[in-house]
């Protein structure tokens, strides 16, 4: 007895001495080793008989609840601070195992002392509960961590701790009763970070205590939202610091289902819960996996696939958690147009109001932005800068505009006012000026089972970098999977790849599907703005694969060549928040040779139109590539020119064979007489420009041009394409041209003005006069003969002359107002009239002057002062 006391009298002192010093012995950890290693030796020494009597040797219930929780909270401190270091396991073991007895025998005084109705300490319970879990998870009882050899021996001599301790914590929870439900969110971490062990029995002992969580809950308030809130949030941070695997996924959802349809009331909202919980372990385990890649491209998409998780489930706190993960991966990257979009997420949830921030801020926003007004303004700013460096500044301008409505309405704040219409103004500028180039777009699909799931036989459609060649972007598509095989064919593979259990990539260009602008349609649009819409905003992206069909022709390709067209369909347009989407749908569709002639046509004729452009817009451009793309034309011995179709397809045995062909045949030759005007006009252009080492080579192209001409007009009639001057002042003329042509035919029944150089238009001073401010208002109007009046001090007669007598004003003018069957219709009848003599919509869409083919045209005469300003007069009509 007396030996007894001794020991237990050295016991408390040594404790009390340990807790006044807890804070000294973090500088001297020497000391503090002393301490434990003589705890540590008296408590191997004592038995039950000991600690029982140790228990009731307190004079009152509340001193013994005293010294129990500062034991608890050492014990707990202990631990987490690891006395000696990792390497002495001897150490360790012997200090967990004392532990352990010591935490199992004040267990029994909670069951027995502090757990009936009138005595029960919640305090103290949760302390217990921390304290066990605390001690099941430290590092040194991770037996998977140590060699196959230090592992086998730890077993051997002291067993595995954690699942004694996991027993002993599930039991003391079903002791809990009716009590469970004050534990209840606040234990839902630490049971979570407990079943998370990777050891399998302990997982499968204590995994059902989340069930009881939930039955407990729901038999109080008919829900277990509290016990779903806090398991999701702490799953989240569970799996991100390393914790969590596909056994665990497995085993929560078989164990939690068995449970669940055992209690019929819980079968389907379980189901529910169970399958949340398990889509967002898979999403966190595959975000977890590429999170500390060097390539960061796929835990962006591991990103995006997380906060679209939160969006769905509405937690907005976890969203924007991720929004702004996936911003600072995008700017590290150079992404700034994905930063911009991702960023523009978390700005449409904020409303211009005074109202508090509910949400937690993210980045480097300053806490003073108090009001969502104010947080959704810098956020505003940021997006504009983060457009401005992606060069999407039509992006940009739409944020001005809102937030200039703001200044100017709402907060009537002019100088700010004034600072964003400054900002606007030099993005219009930009988007004239700067060269942006388009970028490509790739088809990439991953076969097999050997990629991750968030990737498996799966087809995305990547927008690629400026001027990124496709050899390296494949190159860095491959680079974070070594060991996978590059397809070499582009047809979709089939099962013995897509069910393998190798790394197979597709990679190859597509091209994207432009959407039909309607507020684009029946207006002339200068290249730099509606080539931005050609390669953004897309979300249909085609590939094209020929391949021969029907009976050989050696000579002539083009009379069996077939294409098989794929359509793509991605999830979002392009761009948006990631520089690549899935794809959602995939169409086939076969094109005809002669579809695919007149396709040809289309584009070549589109092609040629676009530099014509491009050289009237900056007459400063290289000559180069107009030369090469319009000797390869006009020179048949480049390219065969339209030859090969006339052989293939405007025979008469073709036409017996097809007669559905009829309609397209047409459209082909009627796109091949309107590529002469546009050949003519490019090589005016040329002539203009070239220099005088490359005199001869023009020489040569005018010669095969005129040769080109003369057959063309002879056998598919004359057509004249239809040329203005815009009338704001600096701007170059264009020409009438785009997908939609058929608005050339609402002329009225003006005639058609090929083209008539004008005298350039001054540059208006600043002090220009009311009278000219108001004249240039009017002129701003584009209309496919819209020319500037002239200066009454210069005559018509005195305006430079073509060098083309043939791209003179047409003489229908004349010869209808001389042969006498013809009258020249009033200012009323001109506008009434829907359509001009003269000028008709051909089957390709072109607007213009189509002649006949069977007689050469006549030459048009010298104009008139008189008939020019009848012409004006009724063009103003």
């Amino acid at each position: 007895v007396q030996v007894k006391r001794h020991i237990q009298l050295i016991l408390e002192q040594l404790l009390h001495t340990i807790n006044r010093r807890v804070i000294v012995l973090d500088r001297e950890n020497a000391l503090r080793s002393h301490y434990v290693a003589c705890m540590a030796t008296i408590l191997s020494q004592m038995d039950k008989d000991h600690y029982s009597s140790y228990i009731k040797a307190f004079p009152s219930r509340s001193e013994l609840m005293d010294f129990l929780m500062e034991t608890f909270i050492l014990f707990k401190d202990l631990i987490g601070k690891m006395v000696y270091p990792p390497d002495w396991m001897v150490m360790n073991m012997v200090q967990n195992r004392e532990f352990l007895r010591a935490i199992n025998q004040f267990a029994t005084t909670l069951t027995e002392m502090f757990l009936s109705d009138g005595s029960f300490e919640l305090q103290l319970w949760n302390n217990y509960f921390h304290l066990a879990v605390a001690f099941l998870t430290q590092e040194s009882l991770q037996l998977e961590n140590f060699s196959q050899a230090k592992r086998n021996s730890i077993l051997d001599k002291y067993g595995d701790m954690r699942a004694t301790i996991g027993a002993a914590i599930r039991d003391m929870w079903y002791n809990l009763g009716q009590r469970k439900i004050e534990f209840i969110p606040g234990m839902v971490g630490p049971i979570l970070e407990m079943t998370l062990v990777p050891e399998l029995e302990l997982r499968k002992s204590t995994i059902p205590i989340f069930f009881d969580m939930m039955l407990c809950e729901y038999q109080l308030t008919h829900s277990f939202s509290r016990f779903e809130d806090e398991l999701l949030r702490k799953l989240d941070s569970e799996v991100e610091g390393g914790r969590g695997d596909e056994q665990y996924k497995q085993l929560f959802e078989h164990i939690l289902l068995s449970c669940c349809r055992g209690h019929p009331e819980l079968a389907k909202p379980g189901e529910s819960f169970i399958a949340l919980v398990t889509g967002l372990l898979e999403r966190l385990l595959d975000y977890r996996a590429v999170m500390n890649d060097e390539n960061k491209t796929y835990s962006m998409s591991c990103t995006v696939n997380l906060l679209n998780f939160y969006k769905e489930i509405d937690r907005q706190a976890m969203y924007i958690r991720y929004l702004y993960k996936l911003k600072d991966l995008h700017v590290s990257y150079e992404n700034y147009t994905e930063g911009a979009y991702t960023l523009l997420l978390h700005a449409r949830l904020l409303k211009w109001s005074d109202e508090a921030n509910t949400a937690p801020m993210q980045g480097a926003h300053s806490p003073h932005l108090r009001t969502q007004r104010q947080l959704k303004e810098a956020l505003y700013n940021e997006i504009i800068s983060y457009f401005d460096q992606g060069k999407m500044w039509e992006e940009a301008i739409h944020i001005c505009k809102e937030l200039a409505e703001q200044y100017e309405s709402e907060v009537f704040d002019y100088e700010m006012l004034s600072d964003i219409l400054q900002r606007q103004a030099k993005f219009y500028e930009k988007i004239l000026k700067v060269l942006r180039p388009s970028p490509d777009y790739f088809a990439v699909g991953y076969y097999g089972q050997g990629f991750p799931t968030f990737l498996r036989n799966k087809v995305f459609i990547y927008r690629g970098k400026e001027y990124e060649r496709r050899e390296d972007f494949e190159m860095r598509l491959l680079s974070p999977f070594p060991n996978a095989e590059k397809l070499k064919t582009t047809s979709p593979p089939g099962q013995d790849i897509t069910s393998s259990v190798g790394q197979y990539i597709q990679c190859f260009t597509v091209q994207p599907v432009e959407e039909a602008a309607v507020r684009f349609k029946d207006r002339s649009i200068p290249e730099q703005i509606t080539s931005f819409y050609k390669a953004n905003h897309v979300q249909k992206f085609s590939y094209s694969r020929p391949f021969k069909k029907g009976p050989k022709d050696p000579d002539n390709e083009f009379a069996n060549m077939w294409i098989e067209r794929t359509t793509f369909v991605t999830a979002y347009p392009l761009p948006g928040i990631l520089r690549w989407f899935v794809v959602t749908s995939t169409t086939t569709t076969i094109i005809s040779p002669l579809e695919n002639a007149i396709e040809t046509m289309v584009k070549t004729n589109e092609k040629i139109m676009s530099e014509i452009n491009r050289h009237q817009n900056d007459p400063s451009l290289p000559i180069n590539p107009l030369s090469m793309l319009l000797n390869g034309i006009v020179d048949p011995a480049v390219m065969g020119g339209f030859a090969k179709y006339e052989t293939a397809f405007f025979q008469e045995s073709y036409l017996q064979e097809h007669p559905e062909d009829k309609g397209n045949i047409e459209k082909l030759k009627d796109l091949i007489a309107w590529q002469t005007p546009l050949l003519a006009e490019g090589i005016r252009i040329h002539g203009r420009k070239v220099t005088e080492d490359l005199r001869p080579f023009h020489e040569r192209m005018e010669q095969c041009f005129e040769q080109l001409r003369a057959k063309v007009e002879s056998q598919y009639g004359v057509r004249e394409m239809i040329c203005f001057e815009d009338r704001r002042s600096g701007r170059p003329r264009s020409m009438a041209w785009g997908s939609e042509w058929e608005w050339l035919s609402r002329a009225g029944d003006r005639q058609v003005l090929t083209e008539v150089p004008m005298t350039p238009t001054p540059v208006p001073r600043a002090s220009e006069s009311n009278d000219r401010r108001n004249e240039r208002k009017e002129n701003r109007s584009s209309t496919f003969f819209a020319y500037r009046r002239q200066d009454p001090r210069v005559s018509i007669s005195e305006l430079p002359e073509p060098k083309d007598e043939k791209r003179r004003l047409s003489r229908s003018m004349n010869d209808s107002s001389s042969d006498g069957k013809q009258t020249p219709p009033s200012r009323d009848a001109a506008g009434a009239q829907p359509s001009a003599p003269g000028l008709s919509l051909s089957p390709t869409g072109f607007g213009g002057r189509m002649k006949s083919a069977s007689k050469v045209p006549p030459l048009p005469g010298k104009i008139s002062p008189t008939v020019y300003e009848t012409f004006l007069e009724q063009s103003d009509a």
